[in-house]
């Protein structure tokens, strides 16, 4: 390398042969969310309790596979919605990622479910999530879907609930439009919000004309749930 100064020579370092496959499984056990479901990865075939909803995810598909804590909590206020009947459509699911919420939605008694995602690769993914769901789905089809923005021609609105797990910004961002969206009285679950940006957030959406009505919190993030004014 002496005839080439200032070029750094990488050396390559082989390794044995393992199962990585395995180890990338190891992470990614069985887990409850809230009262209603019980989730597992699809390389799991041991149901869950004959009193939760069998949900079964891949791990490797796009933002959305019940792991992360926004997605829990935001599953946990789903079913406080049901529990009170205002799961009844329209419903948008805006960055919709594998389509999660929108299935636990439509199993927990929603109907009229709308789910996006500005990311292409979604679609399949919510396509293979339905499949692997088909036991709880029963031919059923959850949810409209499509790859696009909240200006898509398919967003129509007024839409009696919204969904929003996605970062802070991007929902601060997109609030104005939400709030010609939402119907007066209408809720809005919105995470992906740090904990430490909870004022920041309620803020956000009360100046937009959603009031909090409650906020969960797991770990390091929140999630809210916020209703339209009128």
């Amino acid at each position: 390398m002496a005839a080439f100064p200032g070029v750094r020579l990488i050396e390559a370092e082989a390794f044995g042969d393992e199962d990585w496959l395995a180890k990338s499984r190891e992470g990614f056990g069985a887990f409850a969310v809230g009262s209603s479901f019980h989730v597992r990865p699809l390389w799991d075939e041991t149901p869950g309790p004959a009193d939760r909803m069998d949900l079964v995810v891949n791990p490797g598909l796009a933002f959305g596979t019940g792991g992360h804590e926004t997605t829990r909590l935001c599953m946990e206020l789903l079913e406080e919605l049901a529990a009170t009947s205002r799961l009844k459509g329209p419903v948008l699911d805006i960055g919709a990622g594998t389509g999660i919420l929108s299935l636990a939605a439509f199993l927990l008694g929603g109907r009229g479910l709308t789910a996006f995602d500005i990311d292409p690769d979604c679609g399949p993914a919510m396509t293979e999530l339905m499949e692997l769901n088909a036991h709880l789905l029963k031919g059923a089809i959850p949810y409209d879907s499509f790859v696009g923005t909240l200006d898509h021609p398919k967003v129509q609105g007024p839409y009696a609930g919204l969904l929003a797990n996605i970062l802070l910004e991007t929902i601060q961002e997109l609030l104005p439009r939400m709030a010609e969206v939402a119907a007066p009285g209408g809720w809005l679950v919105a995470s992906g919000i740090l904990a430490e940006r909870t004022d920041e957030a309620l803020v956000s959406l009360v100046s937009h004309g959603f009031k909090p009505e409650k906020v969960l919190k797991e770990g390091e993030w929140i999630a809210v749930l916020a209703v339209r004014e009128p």
